[in-house]
């Protein structure tokens, strides 16, 4: 092995040798365990959510390809109907035309061609990372599998009476001019005005304010409501007001819905341009008159001054006209939540206008059933609130999109306006009785992304047609994914996996947090914080990352403060990691928490734990390579620090097994952490030296025999997690350990043995930790040589202790650097010593002659004066009244350093004291 670990050329060899060999792909034996994977997005990039969920996905196929079962992790991306149409016509735009231009189905191969040359990134990035989802079945939504399946749900549902055509009101995107889902409106507090206005009286008999954050949709207001238990309006309801500059006259009703102490507890009923206004409009029969057009300007529905008007520029004009005619009561400065779409950042308008709707209560009923008992299950399992919120209070579902990159509805017209809905034309046709004479239009709407997401889980196994992998692989077993996607996909997928394939499309959902910056601030582009999951793998320097962050930034003023910040915090950049160190530095960070900060510096962190198992795998190689398993017949003895270790590992195992069954991918961490980096590494291999070094050969064949079949079994309970350095360590290891085989990943994952778990080694090598420590500990305090020899005087020691020091006593000499312990009798003076306690047997080392008391107690003094110094000068800027503006970060990081510096300080003057007492 080479002397460093290093992981960019033993990731490239060996995610090539994993493709090529096939093992990713299932094999048709043992019980399948399937996982979808969420497709990303075809325009997107690797982002550090991907990465994290990656991780986890990857770290359950691993496992369970070990375990034994048919693992089958299924890749693939969404087509991402808006965004990639968005990224074609920008390019376009850029040579000066539009999609109108070059017509339909051009620009439509426009896209196919960029998804040809440039789609493909992410995947290359999902490679890069190792991951070993099965390539040979990548799907997309777009491709002719999953294009078929969409149309088959479709066609099934509307002859099932579960999807209809209809006016209701949706999130209306006026850039881009069509419908979008929740999921792609984005809503933030921003500065606005509240205009109050008055509307008389129709019989003149004076007025009722409202107020209004849109005055620009009061020339589409049908009514004004009122509670109905408010007294001061009882006796106007069922009378009407008259609608200022659009003169028509509109009634007042009572409806629950109003807020008597909001305002003057008058609202304008505007049913077509608010979601709340449109359930009304409903419930008291009332007309809903679209003031806009899709481009958000005025329509014709409108009084004639106004038609054409930008909404923005109606407004205004709406204000003005108020004002003039004397009904603009007062104007407040508001605060308000407004909706902007994602991608273009335009205001969105709740819209009225005719789409596609899937009938969502029947379909969400089986959906719930199925969470209710125990069907699915969401781990952690407080999701099911949210899953169950939705499902109850579940609105139809419009699923149409006005764009053209995407599954195009499968219905046509006759000139008089019928609807036919078939698989073909062919065969709309036939189901409407329309002969080949009557020319047909076809619908120029396409499908929103999340109707052939939903259809994911089977889609992907080639249905409709009842193929072999449907057959095996459905359901699956896992989804992992975010809280945020709960409604749009994983509630959708359940609703038509139980209706197509009257079965859940999975057991288990496991919910992720949102990874977060180390602050706890969410990641964007706009605030310069993001990280690149590939620049940690890779490593990238201070200058680059400062480019990569501003880059495309119009404003100088935030570019410069994003690269104030980065430098700040990534002076040097950030350190390559390898892929195997951030794999784990996400398991390790998998709690059931709803937010992951996440510091670089933890992964590179975890980069040093690499070095720690390549480290410990060399120097078990340079003890193996020659001499590895004990041949038949050949004597063996095993110490024990040799049945410790196997001890552990058995304890080790048995806790792993029940954090996979949990998804505890945190408490994994953990515990193969410990266990190898300060159990295996810091303590067996030392614990190991004596054995080696000594003249028993049945010995030394029992510990080079322990150090390799634990290590192995150490790589094997890594390999989930940290597949790389396992498998390029194992390819050494694993012969000298008997096993046979081409690949770590083939192998059988650790199973504990409760019968080689041992109570009386691992108390022995505890009691024997606890000398050492104890030691150490005295060393450090009284800043004595660690090669120093010191003398040792046991007092209070019981009979198993005085067992314990002459059975391990090679150990204890070696490593807690001791001459041979004394024991004092009861009668016997203790010398001046430096004390530690073992139970209840003392460890003292006699101090004369080993330090210069005068010498240290000046270093302990300049310790103290340099720690006070520095506490004071915190305290100050604490008791500061303008460091508390700071942020909260920075604040609480001078509180925890002063925390710190006390805790120092006692120590330093406890220490001064025993230093004190033995001059």
């Amino acid at each position: 092995m080479e002397k460093a670990f290093e992981p960019r050329g033993i990731e490239q060899k060996w995610r090539a040798q994993w493709e090529q060999s096939g093992c990713y792909a299932p094999d048709g034996e043992g019980e399948p365990h399937t996982i979808v994977i969420p497709p990303p997005n075809v325009t997107g990039t690797l982002h550090m959510g991907h990465a994290f969920q990656h991780a986890i996905m990857d770290a359950i196929t691993r496992h369970k390809r070990m375990q034994g079962r048919d693992a089958l992790w299924l890749p693939g991306t969404d087509h991402a109907g808006i965004a990639t149409q968005m990224v074609v016509e920008r390019r376009l735009e850029a040579e000066g035309k539009s999609r109108h231009d070059l017509g339909r189905e051009p620009f439509l191969q426009a896209i196919w061609d960029w998804k040809a040359q440039s789609g493909g990134t992410i995947t290359e990035q999902i490679r890069r990372m190792g991951n070993s989802v099965d390539w040979s079945r990548e799907r997309f939504t777009m491709d002719e599998t999953c294009s078929r399946a969409v149309t088959e749900a479709f066609v099934r549902l509307y002859n099932n009476d579960l999807i209809y055509r209809g006016t209701r009101l949706v999130n209306w995107d006026p850039q881009l001019g069509t419908a979008i889902s929740d999921l792609e409106v984005e809503s933030a507090e921003e500065d606005g005005h509240l205009w109050h206005f008055r509307y008389p009286l129709a019989d003149g008999s004076g007025h009722l304010t409202v107020a209004t954050t849109r005055p620009e949709t009061m020339l589409g207001d049908t009514a004004v409501a009122v509670h109905p238990e408010d007294e001061r309006f009882a006796h106007l309801v069922g009378k009407q007001v008259m609608l200022p500059l659009a003169e028509r006259p509109i009634p007042i009703v009572a409806d629950d819905f109003v807020e008597s102490e909001f305002g003057s507890g008058c609202v304008k009923i505007t049913p077509a341009h608010d979601f709340n206004d449109y359930a009304l409009g409903l419930r008291h029969d009332l007309p809903q008159i679209n003031i806009l057009t899709p481009d958000a300007r005025i329509s014709d529905a409108a009084p004639a001054a106004y038609v054409g008007l930008d909404r923005f520029e109606a407004r205004d004009r709406v204000v003005a006209d108020m004002e003039a005619l004397g009904l603009l009561e007062r104007i407040d400065k508001h605060k308000l939540m407004v909706p902007r779409g994602d991608r273009t950042g335009a205001v969105v308008e709740p819209f009225l206008t005719e789409q596609w709707f899937v009938r969502a209560k029947p379909l969400a009923d089986r959906a719930l059933a199925a969470v209710e008992d125990g069907r699915m299950r969401f781990v952690p399992g407080n999701w099911i609130n949210t899953y169950r919120h939705w499902l109850e209070n579940i609105q139809d579902w419009c699923i149409s999109r006005q764009i053209w990159w995407g599954h195009r509805v499968p219905a046509w017209y006759t000139p008089d306006g019928q609807v036919l809905v078939g698989r073909d034309e062919q065969e709309a046709r036939a189901a409407g009785g329309i002969d080949a004479s009557v020319p047909l239009s076809r619908d120029e709407d396409v499908f929103d992304t999340w109707f052939s997401s939903a259809l994911w889980p089977f889609s992907t196994l080639g249905w409709p047609e009842t193929t072999t992998d449907l057959a095996r692989h459905y359901p699956g077993d896992v989804l992992v994914t975010g809280f945020d996607i709960i409604f749009f996909w994983v509630a959708r997928m359940a609703m038509m996996g139980l209706h197509f394939m009257d079965d859940v499309p999975f057991r288990d959902i496991y919910i992720t947090g949102l990874v977060r910056d180390a602050d706890g601030a969410k990641m964007s582009k706009s605030k310069g914080n993001v990280i690149d999951p590939l620049d940690l793998v890779e490593g990238i320097g201070a200058d680059e990352l400062v480019a990569k962050r501003t880059a495309g930034m119009m404003q100088p003023r935030k570019a410069k403060a994003i690269e104030k910040m980065t430098r700040e915090a990534y002076p040097e950049g950030l350190q390559a990691t390898g892929v195997d160190a951030l794999r784990f530095t996400f398991c390790a960070l998998a709690s059931t928490g709803r937010d992951i900060r996440f510091d670089p510096k933890r992964a590179e962190g975890y980069r040093n734990f690499c070095n720690k198992i390549w480290n410990a795998a060399r120097f078990v190689l340079m003890q193996c390579e020659t001499e590895a398993l004990p041949e038949q017949g050949q004597a063996v003895t095993l110490s024990a620090a040799d049945r410790w270790i196997v001890s552990r590992l058995q304890r080790v195992e048995t806790e792993v097994a029940q954090h996979f069954k949990d998804y505890r991918f945190d408490l994994i961490a953990q515990t193969l952490y410990h266990f190898v980096w300060h159990e295996y590494c810091d303590w067996y291999l030392e614990l190991a030296k004596p054995a080696l070094n000594g003249r028993d050969v049945a010995a030394q064949r029992g510990t080079r025999r322990t150090l390799l079949l634990v290590l192995e079994a150490i790589l094997r309970l890594l390999h989930p997690i940290m597949p790389f350095i396992t498998e390029e360590i194992w390819q050494r290891i694993g012969p000298l350990a008997g096993k046979a085989g081409d690949s770590i990943m083939r192998q059988p994952y650790p199973e504990a043995q409760p019968e080689k778990i041992d109570p009386e080694a691992e108390g022995d090598i505890e009691w024997l930790q606890g000398f050492i420590v104890g030691i150490r500990n005295i060393r450090g305090e009284m800043n004595l040589a660690p090669a120093l020899a010191l003398p040792v005087y046991l007092r209070d020691a019981a009979a198993g202790d005085v067992e314990r020091v002459r059975r391990m006593q090679a150990s204890i000499t070696t490593l807690a650097r001791v001459e041979p312990p004394l024991f004092l009798e009861a009668s016997e003076e203790a010398p001046q010593a430096a004390t530690a306690l073992l139970g209840d047997m003392k460890l003292l080392v006699p101090m004369k002659g080993l330090i210069d008391t005068e010498a240290e107690l000046a270093r302990l003094d300049k310790r103290v004066a340099k720690a006070e110094k520095e506490l004071a000068g915190l305290d100050q800027r604490l008791a500061n009244p303008d460091f508390a503006k700071a942020p909260e970060h920075v604040v609480q990081g001078a509180r925890d350093r002063a925390e710190q510096l006390r805790e120092d300080l006692a120590a330093l003057r406890e220490q001064r004291e025993r230093v004190a007492a033995i001059a």
